[in-house]
């Protein structure tokens, strides 16, 4: 179950999505620029963000949840600060990707495309990377890691907790 977003502590951050929707609510596609809009201003869309686009546009809110979990580019779920992403392209799941993805799934304690609960890591698998020569890869934010051992994980993830 997706927790609530606190929208009394978020109040700026609504405000700026209000003068977004004023100075844009007549442009044509005005929904879609709204949604990467708020997913830019509160880093996913939560229903209540989605209520909130819906009255401000006058869009069925229907409308505006399917807009949003069509699409691969929004999230209705929060993501973590870092996010990794594990090549499974052929050469990455041939070098062991699977394993390297295992371990971060166990390091972690989610699943994949979950969200860690100190919101510090989203955890993806991904296709090609690009790096074929440096499989297995992943990538934290815009850092490549290649030719991984799983048991290199630990090391890796503690330059990013805080």
């Amino acid at each position: 179950m997706q927790k609530q977003l606190n929208v009394i502590a978020r109040e700026k951050d609504f405000l700026a999505l209000k003068e977004y929707i004023k100075a844009t609510k007549d442009n044509q596609g005005v929904l879609m620029q709204t949604l990467h809009k708020a997913q830019q201003i509160f880093g996913y869309l939560p229903i209540e963000v989605q209520k909130f686009i819906s009255y401000e546009l006058d869009i069925p809110l229907a409308e505006v949840y399917g807009v949003a979990t069509f699409y691969t580019q929004f999230s209705i779920d929060p993501k973590g600060k870092h996010k990794i992403g594990v090549c499974l392209g052929t050469a990455c799941y041939v070098k062991g990707s699977q394993l390297v993805l295992d371990k971060l799934s166990k390091e972690l304690n989610i699943k994949v495309g979950g969200t860690t609960e100190d919101n510090l890591f989203t955890l993806e698998a991904t296709r090609c990377l690009g790096c074929c020569g440096l499989a297995p890869v992943m990538m934290i934010d815009d850092e490549v890691y290649g030719k991984l051992d799983p048991k290199k994980i630990p090391e890796i993830l503690s330059k990013y907790m805080e």
